[in-house]
């Protein structure tokens, strides 16, 4: 059952979406292991530089579809549920197809931009990343 707007979303603290966020980026190593493992079997190698973008972006749409399959299908990865953690839009329902992607995108986008978007944490009054307050969405506690 997902939290509505008639219950009260309780924020995930920083320190507990950042222990996601190491957690996740372990299970996005695997993935990216296991996703190439079967790219190169079909496509060749990767030696030169087109070769090596492709494959990129071969990765990202990977995890793009991880993430906004698990974010559609009740806002939880495996490492929000271990941390107890979903992601809603400020109704409390599940994030949209569209608001997943461009969170993925925006979140993309911080991180390369070193990390600033969610360092923007550290000002928000809230504690919100940016990618969260642009999409209108926001990472809540479960427990």
């Amino acid at each position: 059952m997902h939290e509505n707007a008639t219950t009260p979303m309780r924020p995930a603290g920083l320190r507990r979406r950042l222990a996601a966020m190491l957690y996740e980026s372990l299970l996005l190593s695997a993935l990216a292991m296991v996703a190439g493992f079967a790219y190169i079997p079909v496509f060749g190698g990767i030696q030169g530089p087109f070769q090596k973008a492709v494959f990129q972006l071969y990765l990202l749409g990977v995890m793009l579809l991880y993430f906004v399959v698990f974010w559609k299908r009740g806002g939880q990865t495996l490492a929000m549920k271990t941390w107890r953690i979903r992601l809603a839009r400020l109704d409390g329902n599940p994030p949209s197809t569209a608001q997943s992607v461009a969170r993925f995108g925006l979140a993309t986008l911080g991180l390369l931009c070193a990390g600033a978007g969610f360092l923007w944490a550290l000002v928000d009054p809230e504690r919100q990343f940016l990618h969260d307050r642009l999409c209108r969405t926001r990472l809540v506690k479960t427990d």
